[in-house]
């Protein structure tokens, strides 16, 4: 095989494991308002697993990336039974749970808590309790949130860009910040820069939220 068409076969190798990575579940959501690559969005309540680790912005997520795709891969307690065999024996075997979008990173004081979206059919009842000490499951009620949308590389700098576009349309559009900002990445490392979906995302008040909160005291 050439050179060239062992380049080209590499290249559709890749943008192929792309795409089937763009099919797998997101988290729900309902848009309220669009313009441009900007969205106003209201979250059904989901489950997260979540970690925190000390780095920089790239530098974190790629490790916590690691330590939550081994607790869905296996690296935790199954809640289910498992049948015995002989001679007399038992064992837990972990359990693999289907990979999700996207991947939620958050600046958690000096640290950033990175988080995968776990699967709707799970409760934090019959989701599998995690190995790792580091990892919790959390239930996140519904919440409404300002996104913007990019490509690109996962670098500081995009991200400070697009948050701060988001920061302005959120001003403009007359809405009020309720939390801190999210960075949220739906492909493997492996998709080429320029098919990455990449998201900021801000949590901001429902109307009526924001009605009390201009009222005075």
């Amino acid at each position: 095989m050439s050179c060239s068409l062992r380049i080209l076969v590499t290249a559709a190798v890749i943008i192929m494991g792309a795409m089937d990575a763009m099919a797998i579940e997101e988290a729900s959501y309902k848009v309220l308002k669009t313009s441009g690559t900007f969205e106003l969005r209201e979250y059904a309540p989901h489950i997260l697993a979540e970690t925190v680790v000390e780095g920089d912005l790239e530098g974190a997520g790629s490790t916590a990336f690691r330590r939550l795709f081994r607790y869905i891969s296996g690296d935790n307690r199954s809640r289910g039974k498992i049948a015995m065999t002989a001679p007399v024996s038992q064992e837990q075997k972990g359990e693999k749970i289907r990979m999700t979008a996207p991947v939620g990173q958050q600046r958690a004081g000096e640290k950033w808590a990175v988080s995968f979206t776990m699967p709707a059919g799970y409760t934090l009842e019959t989701l599998p309790v995690p190995d790792d000490p580091t990892i919790t499951l959390r239930q996140v009620p519904a919440r409404r949130m300002a996104a913007v949308r990019y490509s690109g590389l996962w670098s500081e700098s995009n991200y400070l860009q697009h948050r701060q576009e988001l920061e302005s349309w959120i001003r403009e559009g007359g809405l009020t910040v309720a939390g801190g900002p999210v960075w949220a990445r739906y492909n493997p490392p492996f998709t080429p820069w320029f098919m990455r979906r990449n998201e900021i995302l801000i949590p901001v008040a429902a109307e009526g939220d924001q009605e009390k909160s201009r009222q005075p005291r």
